[in-house]
């Protein structure tokens, strides 16, 4: 069972920055290209940088840089392609932070196609 609520999931293109920032787990919309569109308040507190500083940075390249990896940017960019991409997966976050385990689950809202990062700590 997913952490991400399905509610949360079918109202992705309406979904606040309010409403991303309600949740208790991150929240990060981003571009086909992993370029960060919405950062919630949880992701900013837990990873260390503020909304302002990553919004119109690329979340694989510049400020989640553990993850420009085949194990999670590939999969994103294999999802993107296929313009399907609904994965969950244990990660451990090592870029400027000590090691955090988190569960990580990438999402595309076909809709609206919009691209998603959520974390959850475990």
């Amino acid at each position: 069972m997913s952490f991400v609520e399905s509610s949360l999931l079918s109202n992705l293109d309406m979904i606040s920055r309010d409403q991303a920032n309600a949740v208790n787990y991150g929240v990060v919309k981003v571009d086909d290209a992993g370029v960060i569109q919405m950062y919630n308040r949880w992701e900013a507190e837990m990873a260390g940088f503020s909304p302002a500083t990553t919004e119109g940075k690329n979340f694989f390249t510049q400020i989640a840089v553990c993850t420009n990896n085949r194990l999670f940017f590939g999969r994103f960019k294999d999802g993107v392609a296929k313009g399907d991409l609904d994965v969950e997966f244990n990660y451990t976050f090592t870029y400027k932070m000590r090691p955090t385990n988190v569960g990580i689950r990438l999402y595309r809202h076909k809709p609206s196609r919009t691209n998603w990062v959520f974390v959850t700590k475990k």
